[in-house]
Order: C-alpha cells, then structure tokens, then sequence
C-alpha cells in the first residue's frame, strides 16, 4: 500500500509540493485555513481534503507543513484541531516552514514525549524550485526520523540533507538567507554602479557572470532588475520575516550582522515605496 501523507498549508510553495508528492505515488490529503484553496487542489491532483490539521494528520505516515511563521505552525500543530492530537504513534511531522529554530526544538520535544517524530526542514528555491520539483531541503532532528523521511521529500526537491539535530535546519536556513541578502545589495549596486558609469549592464552581466562574480542572482535576476520588472519571486515582506528572525537569533548567539542589519533597513525602505510583495532584487529601487 501507498504510504498516507498529510500536507498542511497550501501557499505558492506547499501547493505545488504537494502536487509532486501525488505524482510520486503517495496517497495525499491536504489541508488548508481556506478551504476553497483545498478545494481546488483537490480538483487538480485528486487526494482528498481535510477541514482540520487534525483530520489530515489521522492516519497519516507522514505529516508535511508549510505555513507563515512560528505561530502558524503552532496552530496546525498544537490544540485539539492540531495535527500532533491526530496523528498515530511512530508519525513523522515534516516542518518545511521557514520559522525560528526555537519552535523547531519547542516543538521537537512535544512531538517526542507524544512518540511522533519531528523534522525542522526549510526549503530553499523559491516558487519556480517548487513548481520544478528541484528544492533545497536543510533538515534538523534525530538521523534515525530522517532516513524515513528522506525519500519522501526528494519527491519536490533536488538535494535534501540533514545538518545536525533539532533547530539545525532553520539555523542553516538563517544563513541561506543571510547570504542571498548580501549578495542580492551587492548585485543591485553593481548594476547601479554599471548604468551610472555609461556601461551597457546586460554585457557586463553577460562578462562577469562567467567569472568569480557569477550567483544564482546574477543569473536569474539581472535581466528583470535592468528592466524594473519585480512582480513575481520572493516577496520583500517575506525576506523581512525571515531577517527579523535571523537577528533575533544572533542576538542569542551572540553573531555579529552588521551587513544583514543594513539590508534588512534597505528591504523597509522598499516597503514603504509600496514594495511589499515585490521581489527581494527590488532594492535596486532605492538606488534609481
């Protein structure tokens, strides 16, 4: 028989996600805040919907998460509607989530002494890595529950690998994002720098790109930058979430950010021109 999965959280990237789990030959139920959005995935891949985490969780081998933040995933998690009340001894929660590694070990704990397992895993690819099935996966928690749920996630994604225990994950998503800000303020000044100095930008992307300068950014975002063109990716106020995380974990451990600091400034600078749900390459804006 097909092993069950919940998927809870139907946004831009569980969506899809849960799509290519069907393709993959798992029997899927899926469950959403709005149930419409079910509903229509539903219409899509086939499966079936639930109208609580806890519904969707009953039964299931494995229960995978993508929500807004910490206490979004609380909520599907926690209560009597949670997931954790419905799911069966020896379950597997799978937290795709980009929250706090607080919550991920919080949770972690609950899950143990309830005898389910509990991954912290954050994804890394964007809505286009979901749609494609090609994601990175950062995992935390015991080896043992990983090798599990390993097979399950390679469905949407195209590397999956666990970097310590509980908290692991969103700590090596911090730094993900950590270094996709730097990287994004950088970009944007040397286009900035490039327009201003009388140079044909796309040709010196097309140069530098071949040599140490060369990014993901670089090669997926310039061209849309150059054209003012930001209405797709991900959102400014998205990345503010996860900075506002990032430096609240530093401040713990004690890193010092000072680049993260001033990108996180810059992206509320893009806020307030009405940038919100533009993507992160738009702090090429604040430049013009």
């Amino acid at each position: 028989m097909a092993q069950r999965i919940a998927f809870l959280g139907l946004g831009v990237m569980g969506y899809p996600m849960a799509g290519h789990l069907v393709k993959a030959g798992y029997e899927v139920i899926v469950y959403n805040r709005t149930a419409s959005k079910a509903q229509a995935w539903v219409d899509q891949y086939g499966g079936e919907l639930a109208l609580t985490p806890a519904e969707a969780a009953k039964e299931a081998d494995f229960v995978m998460a993508c929500v807004g933040n910490d206490n979004d995933l609380r909520s599907v998690c926690l209560g009597e509607q949670g997931a954790f009340a419905g799911m069966k001894a020896g379950a597997v929660f799978v937290d795709h989530t980009t929250a706090s590694a607080e919550v991920a070990r919080e949770l972690y704990a609950i899950a143990k002494e309830q005898g389910l397992g509990f991954l912290d895993a954050p994804v890394s690819g964007g809505q286009a890595g979901a749609e494609n099935g090609v994601l990175t996966v950062m995992v935390g928690g015991d080896a043992a529950i990983y090798d599990t749920a390993e097979p399950v996630m390679q469905s949407y994604a195209r590397s999956v690998k666990r970097l310590g225990e509980s908290g692991a994950g969103q700590l090596t998503k911090m730094v993900n994002q950590i270094c996709i800000g730097g990287l994004v303020q950088a970009l944007s000044e040397g286009l900035h720098f490039a327009q201003k100095a009388g140079l044909d930008a796309e040709a010196v992307v097309e140069v530098i790109s071949k040599g140490a300068a060369q990014s993901w950014q670089m090669e997926n975002r310039s061209k849309t930058m150059l054209a003012g063109e930001y209405e797709h990716g991900f959102a400014v106020d998205w990345m503010r979430k996860d900075l506002g995380i990032v430096l609240d974990e530093a401040r713990r451990n004690g890193a010092s950010l000072p680049v993260t600091a001033m990108v996180d400034q810059f992206y509320s600078d893009v806020q307030k021109q009405g940038g919100s749900r533009w993507d992160t390459s738009s702090l090429l804006t604040r430049l013009k």
